[in-house]
């Protein structure tokens, strides 16, 4: 390190910030804007964005995710109560899908983004059976979770 370089961090001068990796990324939500608004965080990544649960199942069962991001409420119905009895349409089904198969993603930070609380615990609960590093974070304040992981 030249001296000119020391003494610019010394005086807090010198830019000490570091370019991180591309990191693959898969999405499971059924808002498009939604879609725009991770693709916009994570410009520069590798983002595989599912729909629904079909598709999310065919992603994660091909492709290797450093980061997973599960939403519950994947059709209108889900919206008005968590009682629609069609929980294999939702997100915790892709929580008890991975559950059923602990040798998939197991390097992924999971995180649960819904907004609906009441179903996002038992999607993290479901998830930590096999021990998988998993949370859940309200969408308001995703942001914030994904500059602190993920910083550009």
């Amino acid at each position: 390190m030249s001296f000119l370089r020391s003494l610019l961090i010394r005086f807090g001068l010198a830019d000490l910030s570091v370019e991180r990796a591309s990191i693959s990324v898969m999405l499971l939500d059924d808002d498009t804007r939604r879609h725009r608004w991770f693709a916009k965080r994570f410009k520069g990544d590798f983002l595989d964005i599912a729909e629904n649960v079909a598709e999310a199942k065919e992603l994660l069962a091909s492709g290797s995710y450093d980061a997973i991001f599960l939403d519950h409420d994947l059709l209108p119905h889900h919206y008005d109560s968590n009682s629609h009895g069609d929980v294999e349409n939702t997100g915790f089904a892709i929580a008890q899908w991975l559950t059923e198969r602990p040798e998939l993603q197991r390097g992924a930070k999971v995180i649960v983004h819904t907004r609906n609380a009441d179903a996002g615990g038992p999607m993290v609960e479901k998830l930590r059976e096999t021990g998988r590093n998993v949370e859940y974070c309200a969408f308001p304040y995703l942001d914030l979770k994904i500059k602190n992981y993920w910083r550009r």
